[in-house]
């Protein structure tokens, strides 16, 4: 099967989720089928698996309404896109377009990091559901990476499309850290400083936590880090790194008490598998998305009890508590690898194919006398 990828949204310099998520299915992929990628900067190579790839304009681009034009003359068997946006006027290809979540109908601000225009038509997108149902329903099957939103999928009724699984994992070849050697006294947060992302409960329960320090590790714009730190009550230890290297967040992730994510919404929150992968506890709002990824091995709290929060981290304080929430975490990581991810996408692949396939065969059979 030649199969046609989208890497067109991946990063340049680091990932972030949808990147790490178009990047790792694209390696596991090409074990099984012929695979291609789009890019439109050769940058993004360095994010990306040494496997064939075909540079054309950006996801961005007004040219988008027209890609499907472009790919045609690389007849593939069928194209996959990370994300749903993807221009199909014109396609003569099979084609499965992903849905990750529905955070941004509850949640509409942007991304900062999109050029205004764009951040326009997000806000205008995202106050109803009808151009959602349009996108989705011109593919063949829809991808999402969650039970969760696959749920969701079906309760506002986003599309007539099958509604595949295909799901995101950690990295391949972690190892666990050494559960004998005590952990710091520290909390980690990976993530962005959204809003709905609610780091501001992580802060106001630092108060309670004397002796630890909450370390954030992405990037942050000077103007939320001003919000965050006029929270901070004095004494509060409190660390803004503005951005860690994979090294970095690795080395950091086998020395920490606990990883912590409080978000009131998420499309699925790949560093409760990135932590747990590692042995590494973890402490996680008590939401449908992270209760289906976590299952019982992960600490679930009140998003908006900081004392829920700071009385779970205290209670790892005690040695065999974490090592029985560390055990629990390398189990529960274990159920999620891109080659399963792989098999899921190329079955949503076959699917497409065969549905295109049939429709195109009773189209013909139509115009028979």
């Amino acid at each position: 099967m030649k199969l046609l990828i989208d890497a067109r949204f991946t990063r340049t310099g680091r990932h972030d989720g949808i990147s790490r998520y178009g990047s790792s299915l694209i390696a596991a992929a090409a074990e099984y089928a012929d695979v291609v990628m789009l890019i439109h900067d050769e940058r993004q190579l360095s994010l990306l698996p040494d496997v064939p790839y075909v540079k054309i304009n950006s996801p961005l681009s007004p040219m988008e309404l027209f890609v499907a034009w472009k790919i045609n003359r690389l007849r593939p068997d069928v194209v996959f896109c990370p994300m749903q946006t993807m221009g199909s006027w014109g396609r003569k290809y099979p084609l499965v377009l992903t849905l990750h979540d529905l955070i941004y109908y509850e949640n509409p601000e942007p991304p900062g990091f999109l050029p205004l225009p764009i951040r326009i038509l997000w806000r205008l997108y995202h106050k109803a559901y009808w151009p959602q149902r349009l996108l989705l329903n011109r593919a063949d099957v829809v991808a999402t990476i969650s039970e969760t939103t696959r749920s969701l999928i079906d309760r506002y009724r986003l599309t007539k499309r099958s509604v595949r699984i295909v799901g995101n994992a950690p990295q391949p070849g972690q190892i666990p850290r050494d559960t004998s050697v005590a952990p710091e006294k520290t909390i980690l947060y990976m993530g962005s400083f959204m809003p709905y992302k609610n780091v501001e409960t992580l802060i106001r329960g630092m108060a309670e936590l004397p002796g630890y320090t909450l370390h954030l590790l992405s990037r942050i714009s000077p103007e939320r880090q001003a919000e965050l730190e006029a929270l901070m009550a004095p004494g509060m230890q409190v660390v803004f790194h503005n951005g860690v290297s994979d090294d970095d967040y690795q080395q950091m992730l086998r020395r920490t008490t606990a990883l912590a994510i409080l978000s009131r919404a998420e499309g699925y929150g790949l560093p409760v598998i990135e932590a747990m992968s590692v042995g590494t506890p973890v402490i996680a709002s008590d939401i449908a998305i992270f209760r289906e990824v976590g299952a019982d091995a992960a600490a679930y709290v009140d998003p908006d009890s900081p004392e829920e929060f700071a009385a779970a981290v205290e209670s790892l304080a005690e040695p065999e508590h974490w090592t029985e929430m560390a055990s629990a975490g390398l189990a529960r990581a274990s159920n999620y690898d891109w080659d399963a991810s792989a098999k899921q996408l190329l079955e949503a692949a076959r699917e497409a194919f065969d549905r295109r396939g049939t429709e195109s065969d009773r189209a013909e059979s139509n115009r028979l006398p």
